[in-house]
């Protein structure tokens, strides 16, 4: 079983691996704009969680899910290609509300910071 930091390494890897074949490689118009916002891979390497966001927001969540599912045979071959391990782990694709949760947030301060 790897360690702590080696999975650490792995995540960071194959996420920027993974955003790079989703701005070059990718011509699934679902697809577009898409960002991949943090990945989790299991101890075993089994599975790797990707969670990912667009510039749109949730009401595109569902397409963009859907997009990254017909496509993750593609990108689960291509990335194996890129990121050299002995099995890669079979992906999960989650919306991830963070960026949007800190943007409410960004503008619930900035109203507070105007009523002074």
């Amino acid at each position: 079983m790897p360690s702590g930091i080696r999975i650490k390494r792995i995540e960071d890897r194959v996420q920027q691996e993974l955003s790079e074949l989703l701005i070059h490689e990718i011509n699934d118009p679902r697809l577009r704009q898409v960002f991949v916002t943090d990945i989790k891979i299991d101890r075993e390497l089994a599975y790797a969680e990707v969670y990912v966001s667009a510039i749109e927001g949730a009401e595109r969540s569902v397409e963009v899910l859907a997009g990254l599912e017909s496509a993750s045979g593609f990108l689960r071959r291509a990335l194996s290609a890129r990121v050299e391990l002995r099995t890669f782990p079979k992906l999960r694709f989650f919306w991830d509300p963070t960026p949007e949760n800190a943007d409410h947030i960004e503008k619930l301060l900035a109203e507070l910071r105007n009523k002074k």
